[in-house]
């Protein structure tokens, strides 16, 4: 007999969306089995065969100094701060001809919301580093960073994106989500932008054709229900996209780390996402966002164990080996992977890793 459980499982296996009260019951209330076998059925039929995706790509910062004053946040310094900086031109050469040598041409370049470095500073570091590197692929800033940068220069989001564009900008990150409820950002990133805001920044990237990816950061203050709101948010503005438009390439869903930040040591604020409930949480992404073709596991936060079994419960792509990441390894993230390490993990899951790029096109797996 098919319950109503069942019912909204057979409801997204068909495509269609869930509403906030059908998607916060399915999470709230269908086992763990429920949800990981029909959101791996989902992930079959939008990713037939056994491929997980993979990347290489390096996390380098820009700057550490930041006026946002995340409280989730130990990376950003003030600009005083001794230890604050901004970085040289000979640290990105260094950076990135590691990142060559190992089979890599990505740049996921972020960094803090500087108060004096407005769209002529980015536009300079963009020209520049393409200069030097005709084939880097920058997959950089953030929608804090687009709106901060617009605020700074009395700007338009459309002005700033199209301006970074023609400077060598290739595809936008979807960091500085948090959680998409403004309740929420209140407490954890008063000084960051707005979920209006931040979502009204992805609207303009896909206009420009920019391809973005959108993140949640949860397992803090925020309630199931604010989680399941951030995907209808994100899947609404997925869906405003123009024709022909990639928009949001994938979603990665990742637990606040709490080591030595200020909601952890203030208001004892811990990551309460055990291992089920982010495997749940995966699942459910999967469920929610028909519309976005890539889930991506966070091994980064999780690690290898957790990130496997989110394998079959509807994740398709591994992420990157990560050669360089500094803001929530400062926050408790300790796992890593080289080459090898990625592959044989995907490989012991039991699918086949498939080497990719930013649009997810498959490429040769580098010697």
């Amino acid at each position: 007999m098919i319950d109503n459980l069942d019912k909204l499982l057979i409801k997204t296996l068909n495509g269609e969306f869930l509403s906030l009260e059908e998607g916060n019951r399915l999470y709230t209330e269908a086992s763990t089995s429920r949800l990981i076998f029909t959101a791996n059925e989902m992930r079959k039929k939008l990713h037939p065969g056994d491929k997980v995706t993979w990347i290489i790509d390096r996390n380098v910062n820009y700057t550490n100094i930041c006026v946002s004053g995340c409280r989730f946040c130990n990376f950003y310094r003030g600009i005083n701060h001794r230890e604050a900086y901004i970085t040289t031109t000979e640290e990105y050469c260094r950076k990135i001809d590691e990142l060559f040598a190992l089979g890599g041409n990505q740049l996921l370049l972020q960094g803090g919301m500087h108060p004096h470095l407005g769209i002529e500073f980015y536009k300079d570091l963009f020209r520049n580093l393409k200069s030097l590197y005709p084939d880097l692929k920058l997959h950089a800033l953030g929608p804090p960073e687009i709106v901060h940068i617009a605020q700074l220069d009395g700007l338009s989001y459309q002005d700033v994106l199209e301006q970074l564009i023609e400077a060598g900008l290739d595809s936008l990150p979807g960091a500085g989500a948090e959680i998409l409820a403004d309740r929420v950002r209140s407490e954890v990133s008063r000084n960051k932008c707005t979920a209006g805001q931040w979502l009204d920044v992805m609207r303009e990237a896909h206009m420009l054709g920019l391809t973005t990816s959108a993140t949640m950061m949860f397992g803090h203050i925020e309630t199931p229900i604010e989680r399941i709101q951030h995907m209808i948010a994100i899947r609404e503005v997925q869906s405003e996209k123009p024709s022909g438009a990639t928009g949001f390439i994938s979603f990665i869903p990742w637990p606040f780390q709490d080591e030595n930040t200020v909601l952890n040591k203030r208001y004892n604020i811990q990551n309460s996402v055990s291992q089920e409930e982010y495997v749940r949480t995966i699942a459910i992404s999967r469920l929610m966002l028909p519309n976005i073709p890539n889930i991506q596991a966070s091994w980064l936060t999780v690690g290898k164990d957790t990130g496997q079994l989110c394998l079959h419960a509807g994740a398709n792509d591994f992420g990157s080996i990560m050669i360089e990441e500094n803001v929530v390894s400062v926050a408790g993230a300790s796992y890593k992977f080289d080459k090898a390490g990625i592959q044989q993990s995907i490989h012991d899951a039991g699918f086949t890793p498939q080497f990719r790029n930013q649009q997810f096109e498959f490429l040769p797996t580098p010697a």
